[in-house]
């Protein structure tokens, strides 16, 4: 952990750190940060890892695991376990299925139980409200790409995320921007199709390259980009702009992108999406 003190009118200590965690890096962000957030800073990667040890689908004594093996029943597991099922059965209900916790059906590891579509956004969001309980009021948690922020990380200036451009490794298709803001996106440029339509358990055909949700909470925007992608262009497109407070951004397989009618709002001016 590094703690690096800016001079801006006024000194402001500057907290950052990455921790490779959960199968990716979770970088963290925290401004004006005092003792008691480095103290949240330590709780915060202390939850991650106790996350990917009860959640993780690589780990075969992990609690997920065996619950998927019929080792354990829900009662026996952490009680997270059965947060995060309750999150993932809403969001099936919610988004006529193309949702699920068994995307691939009963066959396959841990006997097709796989809650990473809920798992990923819930844990940085919570790592996050761990920050705020420790004092940190500004400051902002990435996980991989999906980011929830909190606070402001300049007086007056909201946070500023990028949205990877899925055709162009490096390039960005778009910039959010905001105050308590998360974002999250799902997609096939980084690791392929791993998307799948659980009505065949099959990888969801090409239509969509990526799908970026904006809103409060990224447990809702992950959970949102995942079933959007997973519905394809226009079901996906037409399911988002019935979700509240949450907006989308999406590029097509043809490379064209397409947004929600909120989503502008997000976008600093002069700038909105482009090939």
């Amino acid at each position: 952990m590094t703690v690096r003190r800016q001079e801006d009118g006024m000194e402001r200590a500057v907290l950052r750190h990455a921790e490779q965690v959960m199968g990716t890096v979770v970088s963290f962000d925290l401004r004006r940060a005092d003792d008691r957030a480095v103290d949240g800073l330590r709780r915060a990667v202390a939850w991650l890892h106790r996350v990917d040890r009860v959640f993780s689908t690589y780990r075969p004594d992990s609690q997920i695991s065996r619950l998927g093996r019929g080792e354990l029943t829900v009662g026996e597991c952490d009680p997270d376990v059965a947060e995060v099922l309750a999150l993932g059965a809403a969001a099936e209900r919610d988004g006529d299925g193309f949702f699920s916790v068994r995307p691939g059906g009963p066959d396959g590891p841990s006997g097709g139980l796989d809650p990473s579509g809920v798992v990923k956004g819930w844990a940085v969001e919570r790592a996050s409200r761990i920050l705020l309980e420790a004092g940190s009021a500004d400051h902002s948690v990435n996980g991989g790409g999906d980011v929830q922020t909190a606070g402001e990380p300049e007086p007056g200036r909201g946070w500023s995320l990028a949205v990877a451009h899925p055709l162009h490794p490096g390039a960005f298709a778009t910039v959010v921007r905001g105050s308590g803001i998360a974002l999250a996106t799902s997609g096939t440029a980084e690791r392929g199709e791993h998307i799948l339509d659980p009505h065949t358990g099959r990888p969801v055909p090409a239509g969509l390259l990526s799908v970026s949700v904006v809103g409060a909470s990224l447990t809702a925007a992950d959970i949102a980009a995942t079933t959007a992608f997973a519905m394809g262009p226009g079901a996906g497109r037409a399911w988002l702009e019935t979700r509240p407070g949450l907006e989308g951004f999406a590029v097509t397989a043809e490379g064209r992108a397409w947004w929600t009618p909120g989503f502008p709002a997000y976008v600093p001016e002069g700038l909105t999406g482009a090939p």
